[in-house]
């Protein structure tokens, strides 16, 4: 019989044996915790000895070394050798990836199987990776750097002169690099990809991205230049790799280590992994950062067309080639609104997209951090998949601005089996006012950033021309590079390597803890204490950095607002204003460009009007569509002297009319679609329109209902009933290109 006493006496055993169970383990986790810390400084000096060559988990041969160029810099191009298990196929256009110079080294695109190079492989494209030493060429500039992105990139449609232009993938700082160098020399390039890369750095929320902030507080970018004087002339990549651990205290000083610890038998691996890369900290010259600071963190010159290099400047609206923008909600290093906003203080209007014959597509992840838009394994296989194994269907959209939506197959759709993998994707049309409700807040804060960016060039001027020549009079090399080796985040990786006379005693302590590893029950008393005093500490830790960010926020706006420095330094007109003025009178004149197009052409003409019609009021463009449209060359090519008779017997360049027509239909649509029966006046052009149209654009259903809206008024203006014209023609049943 069991009494209140023998109860609590049996309670407190319990308690004392899961004391003891989680003593054990929590001893052991240590050793082999500070055995990782000891495997994570050795990694460190063994990837400096290396020469902290690319972290690519992917066979790879050197083709050309930038150092070797007329105009010498640290960047070369590799080529990704294909395997037994990644064959690549001469028909696919080859893909470049360039990984972001922003501190750490190269290879996020290629950190694991599950990469943007793994799925660029596997779809049989031939992969190229730009990668960049870990000093950089003495005086080298980002111009330089730019020609060598630019030689590499012809370098490699020239070994693939049958295959399309490369498309070339910019992750982060690597996509404001690509985007400029697309604007300067679009005719080398094919599609470009910008995941999670800043192009309008004042854009944003004060909640969701509060580092932009910080140039306010320290006065703009005189301190980039000290910095570089420091280390003479030379920018270390700690530098930036620190500011980015201050943006989440929580994260840098316990979650990060905490979560190694807690799971130390299966999490090892992953970190030593990931720190390899991100301890491997590479340099820039002065001349580089200052550029990079002065141009686009704090003057936001970039996406304001104001950048000029080698007299040329650098306006985002001259990149012809489609454009396809990867951001996520939960990236608050580059958060949408920065990686979107140039569009519409390039543009302006939607409109102004079409009429120059450009391609947008953006796509927006809800929750993924900036660093796994790059590394993220899921992300890899869904949204980066997708995207490489869509960079065709991209090409032929009609010019317009698009949102890429990805779904999951439900298995019952139509055509599903036509897509790749186990998505499905459609681009939904977009206008400026879609970018700018991403932004609920609106934009007014922007003009803080316009009076920060004048407040710093006084500040620089004054730095540069009367402290500047005493600090590199002080700072030798030999003292920079004693000052970089000694920073924190190197001797935190130094003094916890085999290099630290103790480090035998913790891998003899850890080596006995693995050996006999007893680690504690899942229902541990102790241990869900411990997940919970951690979850109290990063709580904390939070707190305190909300409350930090505020008060920057809060001083920042102040001391740069309308009541204090924004009264001597008043902010620019928004770019915005400008885009939209420009825009509409380019608007005016592609109108009166057009007249003469509204009433010419034949069936070509016609069908594409249709074509973009259809997907106008649809709101969308299915992927499937490209993949049909293959059976309807089949039947084309079947019935070529039926066709002929009726559309002419020229080839007919499908892009450019898409492309035209899509123009005049954007421009002048009611004009457009009432000109379109007198441009195939044939009862049988008109049915064979409309039945192509509803097999590309899978309509069917819709159009072989004639009650339907889009039947009537098909039916309205050209007189086809389309159940009746498809069974004419012979194209009632058919699927798609495995049925002809």
């Amino acid at each position: 019989m069991t009494t209140p006493a023998s109860n609590l006496a049996n309670a407190y055993t319990g308690l004392f044996q899961q004391g003891l169970e989680y003593w054990v383990d929590a001893v052991q986790r240590s050793a082999l915790y500070l055995d990782a810390m000891r495997k994570r400084g050795n990694i460190y000096i063994e990837h400096a000895v290396q020469g902290k060559p690319a972290l690519l988990k992917f066979k790879h041969e050197l083709l050309i070394d930038g150092r070797q160029l007329e105009r010498p810099c640290n960047y070369s191009l590799l080529r990704i050798l294909p395997d037994a298990e990644y064959a690549t196929r001469p028909d696919q256009r080859p893909i470049v990836i360039v990984d972001p110079r922003a501190g750490h080294g190269p290879g996020i695109g290629g950190f694991k199987p599950d990469s943007q190079v793994g799925v660029a492989l596997r779809a049989g494209h031939p992969v190229y990776f730009v990668t960049f030493a870990p000093d950089p060429v003495e005086g080298q500039r980002l111009a330089d750097v730019a020609a060598a992105e630019a030689h590499f990139i012809e370098k490699v449609r020239e070994r693939h002169p049958d295959a399309g232009k490369p498309a070339v993938i910019g992750n982060c700082q690597a996509g404001w690099a690509i985007a400029a160098l697309a604007a300067l020399r679009p005719e080398i390039m094919g599609p470009i990809v910008l995941n999670g890369a800043p192009l309008s750095y004042w854009a944003g929320s004060a909640k969701q991205n509060p580092m932009r902030y910080s140039g306010g507080v320290l006065g703009g970018s005189w301190m980039a230049a000290l910095a570089s004087d420091m280390g003479a002339g030379k920018f270390d990549g700690a530098h930036l790799v620190k500011n980015f651990e201050s943006g989440n205290p929580a994260n840098t000083l316990w979650a990060k280590d905490y979560n190694l610890y807690s799971k130390i038998d299966s999490e090892e691996a992953r970190f030593l992994d990931f720190e390899r890369w991100w301890g491997g900290y590479f340099r820039m010259t002065g001349e580089e950062i200052e550029a990079i600071v002065n141009n686009l963190f704090v003057g936001n010159k970039l996406a304001r067309g104001e950048i000029v290099r080698g007299g040329q400047r650098i306006d985002l609206r001259n990149i012809t080639a489609p454009v396809v923008v990867f951001a996520s909600w939960g990236d608050d290093i580059t958060p949408p609104q920065q990686a979107l906003n140039w569009i519409v203080d390039a543009w302006g209007d939607e409109r102004a997209i079409i009429a120059a014959g450009r391609t947008i597509v953006y796509m927006l992840h809800e929750k993924i951090g900036h660093l796994g838009i790059f590394t993220g394994g899921a992300v890899a296989r869904k949204e980066h998949d997708q995207i490489v194994n869509t960079l065709d269907e991209i090409e032929r959209l009609p010019p317009g601005l698009y949102e890429m939506v990805i779904d999951e197959k439900s298995g019952s759709g139509r055509y599903e089996d036509l897509e790749h993998g186990d998505y499905t994707v459609h681009f939904e049309l977009r206008k400026m006012d879609d970018i700018l409700a991403l932004e609920p807040d609106g934009r007014q804060d922007e003009a803080v950033f316009s009076t920060i960016a004048k407040v710093s060039e006084q500040n620089e001027a004054f730095y540069k021309n009367y402290i500047r020549p005493f600090v590199q009079a002080m700072v030798s090399k030999p003292a920079a590079e004693m000052l970089g080796a000694m920073s924190e985040t190197r001797t935190q990786r130094l003094m916890a390597s085999d290099i630290n006379p103790f480090a035998s005693l913790v891998r003899n302590w850890a080596e006995i803890a693995r050996a006999n590893r007893r680690p504690a029950s899942g229902d541990n008393y102790y241990s869900a204490l411990e997940r919970r005093n951690s979850g109290q500490i990063v709580n904390t830790l939070n707190a305190y950095r909300d409350s930090r960010d505020g008060a920057i926020v809060k001083w920042v706006e102040y001391l740069y607002g309308p009541f204090a420095l924004g009264a001597v330094f008043p902010p620019d007109a928004p770019a915005e204003v400008a885009a939209r003025a420009r825009a509409s009178t380019e608007l005016e004149q592609a109108r009166l460009e057009i007249g003469p197009m509204i009433h010419a052409g034949g069936f070509a003409q016609a069908l594409a009007r249709i074509l973009v019609a259809l997907v106008t009021a649809r709101g969308a463009v299915e992927r499937r569509s490209a993949h049909i449209g293959k059976h309807i060359r089949s039947y084309l090519r079947e019935h070529r002297d039926e066709v002929r008779a009726l559309i002419g017997a020229e080839p007919i360049d499908w892009p450019a009319v898409i492309k035209a027509q899509t123009r005049v239909l954007m421009l002048e649509p009611q004009q457009a679609i009432e000109a379109i029966p007198a441009l195939i006046p044939r009862q049988e052009q008109r049915e064979l329109a409309i039945v192509i149209a509803a097999k590309a654009l899978m309509l069917e259903p819709e159009l072989g209902n004639a009650d339907s809206k889009v039947a009537r008024r098909v039916n309205r203006l050209l007189g086809v009933d389309y159940a009746a014209a498809a069974r004419k023609l012979g194209l009632a049943h058919a699927r798609h290109a495995s049925a002809a």
